[in-house]
């Protein structure tokens, strides 16, 4: 089972290896979609958590057991269009591939399927037209 979820570290939990923890006791696979650490200050990580079901809850407990706040993120990456200029300077920053433009329109098309919300496309964007409603 996959389940995505946002950490939010206080402080003094920063320096924790979270990542090698989940594999090594709770055998969770955790891929890295965003993370924001740096000493000193509060910590955010988005992974996506792979695992059984049981295995999956209890190192969510565990986590929360250690101070680190778990939400569960279900958002999902919007493209305004009426303010979007197709320049497709999204498309170099996406991972995965899930911005393109159309060859023949020369427009950007968004597959949905392929986004992995890293929300690296948001601040790439010249006019502010890609926003997440996480």
């Amino acid at each position: 089972m996959k389940k995505r979820v946002t950490l939010t570290f206080p402080k003094r939990a920063i320096q924790m290896p979270v990542t090698y923890r989940l594999a090594k006791e709770f055998n969770v696979a955790a891929n890295i979609i965003r993370a924001q650490v740096a000493p000193n200050q509060i910590g955010k990580l988005v992974l996506e958590l792979l695992g059984d079901i049981d295995q999956l809850d209890a190192a969510i407990e565990w986590m929360r057991s250690q101070n680190i706040n778990v939400s569960h993120t279900l958002g999902e990456i919007i493209i305004d269009e009426d303010i979007c200029v197709h320049c497709g300077l999204c498309t170099g920053v996406c991972p995965t591939e899930a911005l393109s433009l159309n060859p023949d329109t020369y427009k950007l098309t968004f597959t949905r399927s392929r986004c992995i919300v890293c929300e690296q496309c948001i601040p790439t964007c010249p006019v502010q037209a890609i926003s997440t409603n996480l």
